[in-house]
């Protein structure tokens, strides 16, 4: 047997240690949240992308009766980004959260598995690493990659 260690960098920033461009991109994150559609769980959550050029592109989740029908704020942000401007890598993402009350989450809230693969398949599509901003009002979690949200990951060079 082999025991290997999967090390990640996890940095933890209060939102006024965050560089005037981050901030912007959470707070972007945040209003996205107000175009959330969940009537049914009544948890909004935001995105948005920064695009290289500086283009932001934003997304809010969008549920459906059917509930696999519906989409996380992740990939409509993403989705949209990269059906608009496909050309243009992605260089962060920020989330937001607010729970049912409309408040939002003292801590962040982390993408689902579809998100994170989404993600990652981002960053090999533009050869890139993609910062990614996971917001909460006590502490705004910052990773380097979303490959650190994923690190047992499936790449399209797994297929072959």
């Amino acid at each position: 047997m082999k025991e290997k260690h999967i090390d990640i960098t996890l940095m933890q920033y209060t939102i006024e240690e965050l560089d005037a461009d981050m901030r912007h991109l959470v707070d972007m994150a945040k209003e996205a949240t107000g175009r959330s559609y969940s009537p049914y769980s009544h948890f909004s959550v935001g995105a948005a992308v920064l695009l290289a050029d500086g283009t932001v592109v934003i997304g809010a989740n969008q549920e459906n009766a059917a509930y696999p029908s519906g989409l996380c704020a992740e990939r409509t942000a993403l989705f949209a980004a990269g059906a608009q401007y496909p050309d243009m890598p992605v260089v962060a993402l920020a989330i937001a959260a607010r729970n049912e009350r409309g408040l939002f989450t003292p801590q962040p809230v982390s993408p689902c598995g579809a998100c994170r693969q989404v993600m990652l398949e981002v960053e090999e599509r533009y050869h890139q690493p993609m910062q990614v901003l996971l917001y909460g009002t006590e502490v705004v979690n910052v990773l380097k990659s979303a490959r650190d949200l994923l690190p047992l990951c499936f790449l399209d060079a797994d297929m072959h």
